[in-house]
């Protein structure tokens, strides 16, 4: 069985691919923990965030984003003290601060989910390109979508960051074509290729 060679160096990550990698998210739950692990994930790897993320799920309440919201000072302290988190203050205090941001949004769109899939009309995006010429690290859908959120406060979301949010959450299918999985998703969503523009 073929997969996408990025996902082959241990269980989790297999699992993780196999699982939940580009399949059509619309859960705001899931939508939160998926982008927060990308908080954490800057500067660092998606395999150590795979391996860690039982500690997030600890340290942020099963990324309850109404419990999140609600940390102060003593959670900050706490998750820092947390064996095995990683030890970010930064990144923890923009963990809460999101939280706030994302609960904005979900008082104005209904969902985070509804929100987000609308810069798409609802579709999964798949650029032919991206399996001849290899993967951008961003693109002018992530551009746009880094725009607004960073517009409505939210923090660590640059365009690669976003971009890897919309590959997770399965706005973009980024499968290799000869991976099991590609297949797979196409039936799932509602899909429209796409070219990309001239970054």
């Amino acid at each position: 069985m073929e997969r996408c060679k990025w996902c082959m160096c241990n269980e989790k990550m297999i699992r993780y691919h196999d699982e939940e990698w580009g399949v059509p998210l619309y859960d705001d739950r899931k939508q939160f923990e998926f982008l927060m692990m990308e908080v954490m994930q800057c500067g660092l790897n998606w395999n150590m965030m795979i391996q860690k993320r039982e500690i997030f799920q600890q340290c942020f309440d099963g990324f309850d984003f109404d419990k999140v919201s609600a940390y102060g000072e003593e959670d900050v302290s706490r998750i820092m003290e947390t064996e095995g988190m990683i030890r970010s203050e930064r990144k923890i205090r923009a963990v809460i601060h999101n939280a706030r941001c994302f609960q904005k949004i979900r008082e104005e769109a209904g969902c985070f989910s509804d929100y987000l899939w609308s810069f798409t009309g609802g579709k999964t995006y798949v650029y032919p390109a991206h399996q001849t010429e290899g993967m951008p690290a961003s693109n002018d859908l992530s551009d746009q979508i880094s725009r607004d959120l960073k517009r409505r406060g939210l923090k660590y979301m640059g365009s690669i960051t976003v971009y890897s949010h919309l590959q997770a959450c399965g706005m973009i299918n980024d499968h290799q074509r000869d991976c099991f999985r590609y297949e797979e998703l196409l039936k799932l969503a509602d899909v429209e290729e796409r070219e990309e523009k001239e970054q």
